[in-house]
């Protein structure tokens, strides 16, 4: 029987029921369904608005002032394209005097962001930087989470308890993790659908390329010919008009700035806590860069050969997809916490799935990694703070995210290798198969 014709499935192959509720109607209640109930997630979106809400106070200056974010440096390279000197903000000494000359203060946010994004970030510029943060945020929060409910169905609300920290990690930041999410995603629902047009979203995602090479990969290995066609016919055309605009000159400047960018993560400058590579996992024990950068390329290499091997094992095109988005968050050194939005849109193609094979302990550890992958920026972030400039600062700068990252997919790939295995059975002779406590097993 075809893969996507096997009972119980959704048209691209996917388990979307729990085969023991149906069987075990009076069981207790599982993790997922004791957190992930309507009041709680209102609650966080809630929360998600007023943070939203009060940032923008603090913008306004209605509210004590902050340190620079990510957000101000979108508004200064912005407020730059249009002073005609965006060139120099890939230079970070003159990127540094722009900051204090537009703000009076600065902070090391070097600006290493392709050309084209110079162009979302220019329409931000004339608006006072409240209102841009709210605009920016709002909207791409907004689209983020229609595409997360249109994907992930029923399981819609678990998606949302399992990114509570990315959340919240994205909308304090006001960093671009929703934006390039919402590309991921509808990239997603179109090689779905077999449309073309996931293209165009996927072309898009020139503003951050290294999060859209596990799409990439899995639109080639699925011969979505067309759809690669209009990939490449976007991106080219981002390219041209962003010379356009900004003047060939940029391009100089910008693989100046990606010099300097390998310079400082070689030096250990970035917040490498906040990243969850695991170049910044190694780095941050103080292994040479060299050594690191090596284990990054072999991650990322072994990762993104999970989407062939998916295919090859005929996995359902649902499962393939969201390993490929997953995949995607493991091939750069650069990879931030607010870069995790990719995650959810992994999870919400996965979860119904996930959640139909795993075992009660494994849906624990599944929440559990996902909170920890997060939540550690954050968490250390605040202590590192609050130790402000003691010694006892450093200690706490450790990259530890990546390994509960690795755990996590490598948990994921075996729930979904259990759940293929014992359809496969159920299929060929359902009277062998009974339902065990992580889903259907062998009689």
């Amino acid at each position: 029987m075809p893969k996507d014709k096997i009972p119980g499935t959704d048209r691209f192959g996917s388990t979307m029921m729990d085969l023991r509720s149906e069987q075990d109607p009076g069981r207790a209640p599982r993790l997922h369904e004791r957190l992930a109930t309507p009041f709680v997630v209102r609650m966080l979106l809630l929360s998600l608005a007023a943070l939203m809400l009060s940032k923008g106070l603090r913008y306004a200056g209605l509210l004590p002032a902050q340190d620079i974010t990510d957000f101000d440096a979108f508004h200064i390279a912005g407020r730059m394209v249009w002073r005609g000197d965006i060139a120099q903000a890939y230079h970070l000494p003159a990127l540094l005097e722009a900051q204090r000359a537009l703000t009076g203060d600065q902070a090391f946010l070097p600006w290493t962001y392709p050309p084209p994004f110079n162009l979302v970030v220019a329409l931000l510029a004339p608006l006072p930087i409240s209102l841009a943060y709210l605009l920016f945020v709002g909207s791409t929060l907004a689209a983020y989470l229609l595409v997360l409910r249109r994907l992930a169905g029923p399981h819609f609300a678990t998606v949302i308890v399992a990114l509570v920290p990315t959340l919240f990690i994205a909308v304090a930041g006001g960093q671009n993790g929703f934006l390039t999410g919402t590309l991921i995603g509808l990239t997603a629902l179109g090689l779905l659908g077999g449309r073309a047009l996931a293209g165009l979203p996927l072309g898009l995602m020139v503003i951050k390329p290294h999060l859209a090479v596990g799409l990439a990969v899995c639109a080639l290995l699925m011969r979505r010919w067309r759809c690669l066609g209009v990939a490449a016919a976007t991106t080219a055309l981002a390219l041209l008009l962003s010379t356009l605009v900004l003047g060939p000159a940029i391009w100089p400047a910008f693989f100046g700035g990606v010099e300097e960018a390998k310079t400082f993560l070689a030096a250990g400058a970035y917040p490498l806590f906040r990243m969850v590579s695991v170049y910044a996992w190694l780095r941050s024990l103080d292994l040479p860069a060299g050594l690191a950068l090596a284990a990054q390329a072999a991650t990322a290499v072994a990762v993104l050969g999970l989407i062939p091997l998916a295919l090859w094992r005929g996995m359902p095109r649902r499962q393939v997809i969201g390993l490929a988005a997953f995949a995607s968050l493991f091939v750069s050194p650069y990879a931030y916490d607010y870069d995790l939005p990719l995650y959810g849109v992994a999870l919400a193609l996965l979860l119904p799935d996930l959640l139909g094979w795993a075992s009660r302990g494994e849906e624990v550890a599944l929440l559990v990694l996902g909170w920890m992958v997060g939540g550690h920026g954050f968490v250390v972030g605040a202590v590192h703070e609050a130790l402000g400039g003691t010694d006892a600062a450093a200690s706490v700068e450790v990259s530890l995210a990546a390994p509960p990252f690795l755990l996590l997919l490598a948990l994921v790939w075996r729930i979904l290798r259990r759940g293929q295995t014992v359809q496969a059975m159920a299929v060929t002779d359902p009277a062998q198969t009974r339902i065990g406590p992580a889903g259907p097993v062998p009689a």
